[in-house]
């Protein structure tokens, strides 16, 4: 696999700078999965700005989670599942919601729709039916809901695959949280 660097403010081009800055004030560090990114400003800067937009959502940040969570499980990846494990503590997301989602097992019920249908968008590439979207809206979701899961989406995408391609090592804040895929 081809070596990454874990850019720091010395290192990474000068358009990453201010971007290392607002991850800074964010997270009080630059987590190694924008440190990678830093190789590439308009990467780290899109990431930055969907992932600013993501929390916008009229998602709440149990929602959210599931989103990002249901993503990062079934891309295996190895750093985003611990880092937004870390992420919904301090959004103050139950350990049960984090745990249900990190092991594939059942949430509560109009969770558990949440987490199927963004299940169905990933695996079917947006190809979703008529049915699956009438059992979301019934959930007591919302037409707007099914395009924040897209919102979303997109944002795990880049991490997910940055993470994959470059071995992304698990920051020290984040290692509490390990997690691997569960054999079958």
């Amino acid at each position: 696999m081809t070596n990454f660097t874990l850019h720091t403010p010395e290192t990474a081009p000068e358009d990453t700078l201010p971007l290392f800055e607002n991850s800074q004030k964010a997270f009080g560090m630059i987590p190694n999965l924008h440190a990678v990114m830093g190789e590439s400003p308009r990467l780290l800067e899109a990431y930055q700005l969907v992932h600013g937009l993501f929390m916008k959502t009229s998602l709440s940040a149990d929602e959210q989670t599931v989103v990002w969570q249901t993503i990062n499980v079934e891309h295996e990846c190895h750093y985003c599942v611990p880092a937004h494990t870390a992420v919904a503590n301090m959004m103050g997301v139950s350990e049960d919601i984090s745990n249900a989602l990190r092991d594939k097992t059942a949430l509560p019920e109009k969770l558990e729709v949440l987490r199927g249908f963004t299940l169905k968008m990933l695996r079917q590439r947006g190809q979703v039916g008529e049915a699956d979207v009438t059992e979301f809206l019934e959930a007591g979701y919302t037409r707007q809901n099914i395009l924040e899961v897209i919102l979303g989406l997109s944002q795990k995408v880049m991490s997910n695959y940055v993470n994959h391609v470059a071995e992304t090592p698990v920051d020290v804040r984040f290692q509490a949280y390990d997690w691997s895929p569960k054999t079958a």
